[in-house]
Parts: C-alpha cells; sequence; structure tokens
C-alpha cells in the first residue's frame, strides 16, 4: 500500500517536471511521502 502511494506520487511529481503542473503541493506530498517511507523502513526492520 505504502509502495503504491509512494509510486503514484513519483509519478505524479515528474509530470509536474514535464507539464508544469501541480506546483509546490506535489513537491509537499513527495516530501512527506518519502519521510512516511523512510519511517516505515527504519520502524520494519526493528520488529
Amino acid at each position: 500500500m505504502l509502495w503504491t502511494i509512494f509510486l503514484i506520487i513519483l509519478v505524479l511529481w515528474l509530470l509536474g517536471f514535464i507539464g508544469g503542473v501541480g506546483g509546490g503541493l506535489i513537491h509537499l506530498l513527495l516530501v512527506i511521502a518519502l519521510v512516511v517511507l523512510i519511517f516505515q523502513l527504519i520502524t520494519g526492520r526493528r520488529a
């Protein structure tokens, strides 16, 4: 589930670079997704 959300946001972010749509919101969502992804990887390895 997390990987799917991450990939969708990454694709939207890349489309934002190509088409110039979305602006700062997509970049903000990408940063949030990266933080959540890193947090899940760190806590997942401890379990």
